[in-house]
């Protein structure tokens, strides 16, 4: 049977390249798929994967080839993403404890969430969250993408993050324990070298937001997230770092785009279970 996967993308600014690759090697493969947003708007790329003469700050040099973002600057952005759902539409989000009733608004909400996993996650072999700097703004404390990984996870399926939207992984975590799900896993993800220190922006209402530095240190977090039993990759030095330690495929920035669609196909495919390291699991 055809197998397909839903594919999250930020409504702030998604990185044209770690859409499009993946998406090519999937499709590719024949497998399809099918695109969510958080609310249900049109997404558009960040505007630094449009140009080829950007020069990553970090690294010192262009992350996007010219005919990447030639691609990315004609693809009618409407078009691709014309059948996109709404998370919101498709997820309850959580009650406030000042709620009138708390314990029945609990109630309900498992209730409903539980009957959207019925009618999502049966559908879809594989869940993407594509990666950008959108992402912190709408994805990574986004409680509907939460439950929405969490609801991948409890059916064993495989869960790809890029760049940062690699911290909703490490965000997504059940309220009754409140632990994280890469807990003892083995990641990767943006290290201190790759972080901006001074210019970072994101989409806000149209208009970059600027910052000095972007708001947290993935590094940081995803060290804490895994706990001593498990392991963060930084593999600075490494051109490329992808890490399936299924069920979750991580995967650092824009360069690793394509080698993460590929391992994504394989996981898919040839229940690729361990990709990218060589320690034992604890």
């Amino acid at each position: 049977m055809s197998k397909n996967v839903l594919c999250v993308v930020s409504e702030h600014g998604f990185w044209a390249q770690e859409l499009l690759l993946p998406v090519d090697r999937l499709e590719a493969a024949g497998i399809s798929v099918h695109f969510a947003t958080p609310t249900g708007a049109q997404p558009l790329p960040d505007g630094g994967s449009l140009d080829s003469s950007y020069v990553d700050p970090p690294l010192g040099r262009p992350v996007t080839s010219p005919e990447m973002g030639e691609r990315a600057r004609t693809t009618d952005w409407e078009t691709y993403f014309k059948d996109r759902q709404s998370l919101a539409e498709l997820l309850p989000v959580r009650p406030y404890l000042s709620s009138g009733s708390y314990i029945a608004a609990m109630e309900e909400y498992y209730d409903r969430r539980q009957a959207a996993w019925d009618a999502i996650v049966p559908r879809y072999d594989a869940l993407l969250l594509v990666g950008g700097s959108g992402p912190i703004v709408d994805m990574v404390n986004n409680p509907r993408v939460h439950d929405l990984v969490l609801g991948f996870h409890a059916a064993g399926k495989l869960i790809a993050a890029e760049c940062y939207a690699v911290t909703c992984l490490a965000m997504a975590r059940e309220l009754d324990d409140r632990r994280p799900i890469i807990e003892g896993r083995h990641v990767t993800g943006h290290t201190m070298e790759y972080d901006y220190t001074a210019g970072w922006a994101v989409s806000a209402n149209g208009a970059p937001l600027v910052f000095e530095a972007p708001p947290f240190s993935l590094e940081y977090i995803l060290r804490d997230a895994v706990g001593p039993h498990g392991r963060f990759h930084g593999n600075v030095g490494h051109r490329l770092s992808v890490i399936l330690d299924h069920p979750f495929l991580t995967s650092r920035s824009v360069g690793e785009s394509d080698l993460c669609g590929s391992v994504m196909v394989r996981a898919l495919t040839e229940d690729l279970r361990v990709y990218g390291f060589a320690d034992a699991l604890v």
